[in-house]
C-alpha cells in the first residue's frame, strides 16, 4: 500500500498542541472563560489528529508486516480475503485523513450555515430549492453531521423561497465551502401541464459558524475620560458641575458622550452603555464583512454563472462545471451521495 500523499509535519502539530498544553496548566487560565475553552477545543482538535496519525501509521506498518510475511507462501481463500479487507479498509481510512489534513483553513473545522435562495424560474425554482435543502439534510445524515433549518420562508406555490441550515459536526464548513454558487436544474416541469422542459436557478452560500452573543469586555487602561460643564436644557445643576461624561475608546477611536444625568457617576454609566453597544455594532460589523469576503465570488442567480448542472432531461446527468466531473447516477447524488464530489473538489483546490 502507498505511505501518506499529504504533507503531514508531526513534529510541528506536535509541538502546537505541547504549547497550548503549557497554556492551559497555567495559574490564570481560566481568567478569560472564553478564550480557555477555545483552547481546550484546540487541545482535543490536535490530539486526535496526532492519535489518528499514529494509529494509521501503526496499522500500516502491520499491514505491510503481514504481507511481507506471506509474500512467498501459498497462503488460503479465508486469510487471502481478510488480508484484502483488512488492506480496503485502511486505505479509506488513509484517504479519509488525507481529506482532513487539507482542511487547514482557519474555519474549517467549524459548523457550516448555508443558505439556499431559489433564483430565476418562480415556482420551479423554489421546488428546486427544497430538492437541494433534501439533498443537504440528506448529506448531513450521512456524513454522522446534524442538520436543522434556522428560517425558512415557503414557496408561494410549491417549494421554498430562501431557507439557513445550520450543519454541526467536525469539519462541516471545510467539507461543505465549495458548494457556494449557482445551482441549475434542467428537467421535465412537474408544474406545466403541457410537460415543457424548464431550467431553475437557486443559488448556495456557506459560512462558518460564528460566535455571535458576543461579550463586550472594556479594559478601563483603554478609556481616556474627560469631563466637562454641561450646556443646554437641564436646568441649573447640570449648567453649573462639570457632570457631563465624554468617553473616548483609544484602541477604535469610538468617542461617546452624556450630559443628560444629573451626576457625574449616572453620565458616565450612561456613556459607558453607549460605548458598549457602538463596540458590540462593530464587532457585528467585523463578521459581516468576513462573511462578504467568503462569498465574494458568489454571482447572480441566473444562467451562465452555474457551478453545476443537474439534468433530468433529456438525459440524466449531473456535472460539476469546476472539475469538469459528471456523474450519471443522479438519484443517489440527490439523495446526499455527494462525498465522493466534495473530496475531489478539496483535492482541486489544493492541488
Amino acid at each position: 500500500m502507498k505511505p501518506f500523499e499529504v504533507i503531514f509535519d508531526l513534529d510541528l502539530l506536535q509541538s502546537e498542541l505541547d504549547e497550548l498544553v503549557q497554556q492551559s496548566e497555567k495559574d490564570n487560565f481560566w481568567s478569560d472563560k472564553k478564550s480557555a475553552q477555545l483552547t481546550l477545543k484546540d487541545i482535543s482538535r490536535i490530539s486526535k489528529k496526532i492519535d489518528l496519525y499514529k494509529s494509521l501509521c501503526t496499522d500500516l506498518t502491520e499491514l505491510n508486516e503481514i504481507s511481507e510475511l506471506y509474500k512467498n507462501e501459498e497462503i488460503d481463500a479465508d486469510t487471502y480475503k481478510e488480508i484484502e479487507d483488512s488492506t480496503d479498509s485502511l486505505k479509506k481510512a488513509i484517504e479519509g485523513f488525507e481529506i482532513k489534513v487539507m482542511l487547514s483553513g482557519k474555519d474549517d473545522n467549524k459548523n457550516a450555515i448555508l443558505s439556499i435562495n431559489s433564483g430565476a424560474g418562480g415556482t420551479e425554482a423554489q421546488d428546486w430549492a427544497s430538492m437541494l435543502s433534501r439533498m443537504y439534510f440528506r448529506y448531513s445524515e450521512i456524513n454522522n453531521f446534524k442538520a436543522e433549518f434556522l428560517d425558512f420562508l415557503d414557496g408561494e406555490e410549491a417549494g421554498i423561497k430562501n431557507c439557513s441550515i445550520l450543519i454541526e459536526g467536525d469539519f462541516a464548513y471545510g467539507f461543505m465551502k465549495n458548494e457556494v454558487g449557482v445551482h441549475r436544474l434542467v428537467r421535465i416541469s412537474p408544474f406545466d401541464s403541457n410537460k415543457r422542459r424548464h431550467t431553475s436557478f437557486a443559488s448556495v452560500s456557506v459560512l462558518p459558524e460564528v460566535e455571535v452573543n458576543i461579550d463586550i469586555e472594556i479594559n478601563e487602561k483603554d478609556l481616556k475620560i474627560d469631563t466637562f460643564r454641561a450646556s443646554g436644557a437641564g436646568g441649573q445643576h447640570v449648567n453649573k458641575t462639570d457632570s457631563a461624561i465624554r468617553i473616548t475608546h483609544i484602541p477604535s477611536g469610538i468617542v461617546v458622550s452624556c450630559q443628560n444625568q444629573s451626576s457625574q457617576h449616572q453620565n458616565k454609566a450612561a456613556a459607558m452603555k453607549i460605548l458598549s453597544s457602538k463596540l458590540y455594532d462593530s464587532e457585528m460589523e467585523k463578521i459581516k464583512s468576513k462573511e462578504e469576503a467568503l462569498n465574494s465570488d458568489k454571482k447572480d442567480i441566473s444562467w451562465g454563472n452555474q457551478i453545476r448542472s443537474y439534468v433530468l432531461h433529456p438525459y440524466r446527468m449531473i456535472k460539476d462545471h469546476r472539475t469538469g466531473t459528471e456523474i450519471g447516477d443522479v438519484d443517489s447524488f440527490l439523495d446526499g451521495n455527494l462525498q465522493e464530489l466534495v473530496e475531489a473538489l478539496l483535492s482541486a483546490k489544493t492541488s
